[in-house]
């Protein structure tokens, strides 16, 4: 009797333990996707706001490509460069580089660059800067992110392309100085990769677009292959 007591509560911990580590993962999983859509609204509304949609006709969500280039954009792994597009021209391309070397850490940018080399905007996505300090990066907190709005590579001339404290034009905060010198960089970087790499930002194939053919080619040749064997058995 006891040793069919033992064995009847070690099932009924172990059904227990499984149950529990279900209703775990059931929560990271529902968590996860939450977390996931609620970026994926704030790039969208970060990608309106930076080129607004009478500007253009395409989906710049959808019409993405991802590159890869560490010293540039920040990251050595791939960063999406969103396009915008009115009737199939060019219009803007909304960089996602990074600020490697934030106070806290990497600071993620949305850096939209009008066709030509022009800034339309830049927005911070998301950082780990000092409250109170660093943060003055957001626009809802200040203004000093829309300073880079019609800035380019030529205006500031390259050497002014630093916060004041550095001998540029761009504002640093009370107490907070390496914040926007970080950002500062980015944004000139991003320029700067932009500025060579135009002509491919717009006409390489947006990403899934690629997927879709290269699946589709996939399936063509499948088809084919059946086509073979029909033919070779009749």
């Amino acid at each position: 009797m006891a040793i069919r007591n033992t064995l009847l509560s070690s099932l009924l911990l172990g059904l227990f333990a499984i149950i529990g580590t279900g209703l775990v993962a059931m929560t990271y999983d529902a968590t996860d996707e939450r977390i996931k859509e609620n970026e994926r609204q704030a790039l969208l509304r970060s990608l309106h706001a930076l080129v607004p949609t009478q500007r253009h006709d395409n989906d710049p969500y959808n019409d993405v490509i991802e590159v890869t280039a560490p010293e540039k954009l920040g990251s050595k792994d791939p960063v999406r460069i969103y396009r915008a597009r009115m009737k199939d021209k060019p219009v803007a391309a909304i960089i996602a580089s990074i600020a490697p070397d934030g106070y806290s850490g990497g600071i993620k940018l949305l850096v939209a660059v009008n066709y030509g080399g022009e800034l339309a905007g830049v927005r911070v996505i998301s950082h780990r800067e000092t409250p109170g300090l660093g943060d003055r990066i957001e626009e809802r907190r200040s203004d000093w992110i829309l300073d880079f709005t019609g800035r380019s590579l030529n205006s500031p001339n390259p050497e002014q392309w630093k916060v004041k404290k550095d001998g540029g034009v761009f504002d640093q905060f009370t107490g907070a100085t390496i914040t926007p010198r970080a950002i500062v960089k980015a944004v000139h970087n991003s320029l700067l990769y932009y500025r060579d790499n135009e002509d491919s930002i717009f006409n390489t194939p947006a990403k899934f677009l690629a997927e879709e053919a290269k699946h589709t080619n996939k399936n063509s040749q499948n088809k084919d292959l059946q086509k073979t064997e029909v033919t070779a058995h009749e």
